[in-house]
């Protein structure tokens, strides 16, 4: 277990995200919108604006994260579910719990235009757990007991490495649980969620094509953490 981990951040992070630069940010993420919006492609788009603004990658990819075409955002709202009571939720693993994780390391987190909650974590094919990881599991355990589930399929994927040591530390904290809890281990995971009736994941591709979701990244953290101060890059073009 690596030491001292603070998920998802980078140094440059305190320049590239401070109080000094988070109007430039606005501004980019407000003429990103306006261009996806006109269907333009959000690398092209980030790419353009970001040479505009003279913006360092880990900006670029904070806009291509938090900022989506209106169209996507009504799609993705008008799909997703606020009351799983007794339904089976599929769930991105590495996702939300890379998520949880970077939130109990006091890291950065973005509130994003669709509502989910985003980091700038990278996997790469590479995972180590750390101290945060237990919280993390913990956390995910609750609150699906809290919202009421029937059953819990966690999918983690097989490329990347220690995923049968994530899944193995799952099953070890998992107690009498009041729901089914599954763990797979898959490739392509993304390809299975877009099937599946009811996922949670933060990820736009597997949110564009699936059937219902649940923002579950953004309940565990608001139930067992509380308020956070999440980075607002798009307030001004949040949808009602």
């Amino acid at each position: 277990m690596a030491q001292n981990a603070k998920r998802g951040f980078m140094p440059t992070d305190e320049r590239d995200f401070s109080e000094k630069a988070i109007p430039k940010l606005r501004k980019a993420a407000e003429e990103v919108y306006y261009l996806l919006n006109r269907g333009y492609p959000v690398t092209g788009t980030t790419r353009f604006i970001g040479d505009h603004y003279q913006l360092s990658e880990r900006q670029r990819l904070a806009l291509a994260r938090t900022v989506s075409p209106e169209e996507n955002i009504i799609s993705r709202k008008h799909r997703q579910l606020t009351d799983i009571i007794g339904k089976t939720i599929y769930i991105d693993g590495f996702n939300v719990i890379i998520g949880l994780e970077i939130a109990y390391s006091d890291s950065m987190l973005f509130h994003c235009m669709d509502g989910t909650i985003r980091d700038l974590a990278g996997l790469h094919g590479t995972y180590r757990l750390i101290p945060q990881t237990d919280q993390a599991i913990h956390a995910l355990l609750a609150s699906l007991e809290t919202l009421g589930v029937e059953k819990a399929v966690i999918y983690l994927d097989q490329p990347v490495s220690n995923s049968g040591r994530l899944k193995q530390r799952i099953l070890e904290l998992t107690k009498q649980l009041p729901f089914s809890l599954e763990v797979e281990i898959e490739n392509p995971v993304d390809a299975i969620l877009k099937t599946k009736p009811l996922v949670a994941s933060a990820d736009a591709i597997i949110l564009d094509e699936c059937q219902q979701w649940f923002n579950l990244v953004k309940y565990v953290i608001e139930k067992q953490i509380g308020d956070y101060p999440y980075i607002e890059i798009t307030p001004g073009l949040e949808l009602i």
